[in-house]
């Protein structure tokens, strides 16, 4: 196996948890930054911290991502398939960046693994693809919005006797850990799904075993990587997110951060599912925002977002397939 092929491959999948980890900063910190409960380097910095350690929390997500959405292929082949997948999920992260939709580079990463290996005539795991991608892509935000709403109704009926200056003091200061979880899980959920392309590489690559824990190094270097894209901050998402979907106050933010962190935590324990981040966050402040009044939540901007979440996948496919097809010209 190229060695050459294979250090490019892994540097491609660092720089997509790079791209991921900016894209996605604005998921863990939006709500504390927009509501005041943090500056944004300070919750920047503690996103990046928690992305960290959230990383060396598990390895379920990674084995899904590396064995059951699309069967690890071969030789010259394999590494392509797996370098054209990382474009275009990485191409998909830059579009949206640009036009400030929180769309989901998980979907990006899985949309390009599933045209590349079409595009490579490789199998796809269709069962694989439907049950830890499709079903939680459309479960998640529903059980986002419907947690939200309610645990936001919760708050609301518990502290409906409290003054409201210092119940928006306490929950600032709440919202502190909160953010720390969204980070956590972030972490945890996203530095995985590098991970198991990074494993995937290297089993093609003959310097792993099917089976085989992944590496220290690269748990760290995964980590990392997203650590130091969060830090760079996605502003233009975050103001998507913190502003243009509703107006947040800090009970607001505390719902909305404390649903997508907790259901963050039990996909990626009980059910190895590789979710979106984004899609659980973004239903998460919507169903947030609906306790106030529906009208509160600007359906227009929000409508925007789920547009692009359904034309992520095949979108990031489109393009991995049309790069598969471009190295495999100059290289195959």
């Amino acid at each position: 196996m190229d060695t050459f092929a294979l250090v490019v491959t892994i540097a491609v999948a660092l720089g997509f948890t790079y791209t991921n980890g900016f894209h996605d900063s604005a998921n863990a910190i939006a709500t504390s930054v927009s509501t005041r409960a943090l500056t944004p380097r300070a919750a920047l910095a503690m996103a990046a911290v928690m992305n960290l350690a959230g990383a060396f929390l598990g390895s379920g997500v990674a084995k899904t991502v590396s064995e059951g959405l699309i069967e690890t292929p071969t030789g010259k082949q394999g590494m392509m398939i797996l370098f054209s997948a990382l474009v275009g999920a990485i191409a998909w992260n830059m579009i949206t960046w640009y036009f400030g939709l929180p769309s989901s580079s998980s979907h990006a990463l899985f949309g390009g693994m599933v045209g590349a290996a079409l595009a490579g005539s490789s199998v796809v795991y269709w069962s694989g693809v439907w049950e830890k991608i499709v079903l939680p892509m459309f479960l998640s935000p529903l059980v986002g919005l419907i947690v939200g709403y309610f645990v936001m109704v919760a708050i609301l009926w518990m502290f409906k006797g409290a003054n409201p200056h210092k119940a928006k003091r306490g929950f600032r200061i709440a919202q502190t850990v909160s953010a720390a979880g969204m980070a956590l899980g972030h972490g945890l959920q996203d530095a995985q799904k590098t991970m198991g392309i990074v494993v995937m590489a290297l089993v093609i690559g003959g310097v792993e075993g099917h089976g085989d824990p992944i590496p220290i190094w690269v748990k760290i270097a995964c980590a990392a990587m997203l650590s130091l894209g969060t830090y760079a901050g996605g502003w233009r998402i975050m103001r998507t997110l913190g502003r243009k979907i509703i107006e947040l106050d800090p009970p607001q933010g505390f719902a909305a951060e404390a649903t997508g962190a907790s259901i963050m935590f039990s996909t990626a324990f009980l059910f190895h599912a590789p979710i979106s981040t984004t899609h659980v966050i973004t239903s998460a402040i919507m169903g947030v925002g609906a306790t106030k009044r529906v009208s509160a939540v600007r359906w227009g901007v929000a409508k925007n977002i789920i547009l692009g979440w359904f034309i992520t996948m095949p979108a990031a496919g489109a393009v991995a397939a049309a790069s598969y097809w471009v190295v495999n010209l100059a290289f195959g």
